[in-house]
């Protein structure tokens, strides 16, 4: 009989956390959500025309107020403010040149608000190799790791933190320093649903404190668990690769988030029959000559999918692992891209169990031919246990990718949708763990 004990779990549970903080905000543009079919002008013509009836010493004065409660809160906030008026003056036709610069810079100011992009929870990592590793002692490695933030209105957004890893899961963040900036879209007028939309990280604003929110229809309620990847194509080059699920608020896709040095993103539709759910998880190369990709068709069992395109994903695929134990026999699902080491292909996997409880799992695949099965852990090797189990969403442990740090990985996992911790492991330590 099989008998899963929690201290027979080959990792390391590390003592730091990262938790929702609701005083990380940045400036967004404030829409005014409602237009009435019989009101000439719109709300947003009618709150400039108000404006403009200042007297410019009451919009000196107005402007003041903004600048007391908010201009140490934001970087360049003056610019963003100029920025949003040269937004609303575009679209409502106004001659710029005919306003003042304290009035544009206010009704700039009227068109902006904060946000606290991580009130509600913060979740679901990926961690990937940072692109500057200068200047390290020789066992460390700089990562970039990305985080799923939940603010008002459940609204899910990408985060990012810096850090540098060692041997035996010795691992600090890089301080936030200073507020977060939302990364601004390069072009607000092409934002068809079968485009790709790239965005940018302002300026002066660090990995650390750069956020990308939804910026199509497609994406209007959330950004939800990228699975970021350092992808070598056929060339040795490396891009930066994360499949992502954009939410509308009523129907879901998978899309693709590409990046060359988290300065610019491209954030690009996936197509396809296999591109309909959730969880899709890229391979860090070709595999016999194609892309591959790890995915959950039914809801139920993993899937492995292939394509020749990184963009087209028609392969209903194979089944690759199914429930066999209890923790898992709900549902699986992968944790992340599938990591190489010398054994095969080490791949995270969840399961859901009785009271909807998540834990993680591993199994290994071949390394030629991933769709065999060497191996696979019988017990959870994560389960939420005493103060893991309370969060936003009780009973979950999740993480969307772990990093190699040779022949250890790094694992940052989510906690109940409220948290996020760290643990660590050997590969030898996680494949004896396996039957």
């Amino acid at each position: 009989m099989l008998i899963c004990r929690p201290d027979q779990s080959p990792l390391r549970i590390l003592r730091e956390k990262l938790t929702a903080d609701p005083s990380r905000v940045v400036l967004r543009p404030f829409h005014l959500a409602w237009q009435s079919n019989v009101s000439e002008p719109s709300r947003s013509a009618q709150l400039v025309s108000d404006i403009l009836r200042l007297d410019e010493e009451e919009a000196e004065v107005e402007l003041g107020l903004v600048w007391k409660d908010f201009s140490e809160r934001h970087w360049q906030i003056g610019r963003i403010f100029d920025e949003r008026f040269a937004e609303i003056a575009e679209d409502l036709g106004l001659e710029a040149g005919a306003i003042s610069p304290v009035k544009r810079r206010l009704i700039g100011a009227f068109f902006c608000h904060e946000y606290s992009y991580a009130a509600a929870a913060l979740m679901n990592p990926s961690i990937v190799l940072h692109p500057d590793q200068s200047g390290l002692d020789a066992e460390q490695l700089r990562f970039v790791m990305s985080m799923r933030a939940v603010g008002e209105g459940h609204i899910s957004s990408i985060a990012f933190r810096e850090g540098i890893v060692g041997p035996d899961g010795d691992f600090r963040l890089w301080p936030q320093s200073g507020p977060a900036m939302a990364a601004v879209v390069d072009d607000r007028h092409h934002l068809a649903p079968e485009d790709a939309v790239t965005v940018h990280r302002q300026p002066d604003s660090p990995i650390s404190n750069s956020v990308l929110f939804p910026v199509t229809e497609a994406q209007r309620n959330g950004l939800e668990d990228l699975r970021l990847v350092r992808f070598e194509h056929d060339d040795g080059s490396t891009e930066y690769l994360g499949t992502y699920t954009a939410y509308s608020g009523h129907s879901i896709r998978s899309e693709l988030l590409r990046t060359n040095d988290f300065a610019a993103f491209c954030l690009e539709p996936l197509s396809g029959r296999a591109a309909r759910n959730k969880g899709m998880g890229l391979f860090p190369r070709k595999v016999g000559g194609r892309y591959l990709m790890v995915g959950r068709q039914d809801g139920k069992n993993i899937t492995l999918l292939a394509s020749d395109s990184l963009t087209n994903w028609d392969d209903e695929g194979r089944r690759l692992l199914s429930p066999a134990f209890p923790w898992e026999f709900v549902q699986m699902g992968n944790c992340g891209s599938p990591i190489e080491c010398d054994e095969g292909w080490i791949l995270l996997t969840h399961g859901v169990g009785p009271m909807r409880k998540y834990s993680l799992g591993a199994a290994l695949l071949d390394k030629e031919d991933p769709s065999k099965i060497l191996g696979r852990t019988a017990c959870p090797i994560l389960s939420a246990a005493e103060s893991d189990r309370e969060g936003y969403v009780p009973n979950v442990v999740y993480t969307c990718g772990a990093l190699a740090i040779g022949h250890e990985l790094f694992i940052p996992y989510g906690i109940s949708d409220s948290a996020i911790g760290f643990a660590t492991t050997t590969v030898p330590d996680l494949l004896r763990s396996m039957v």
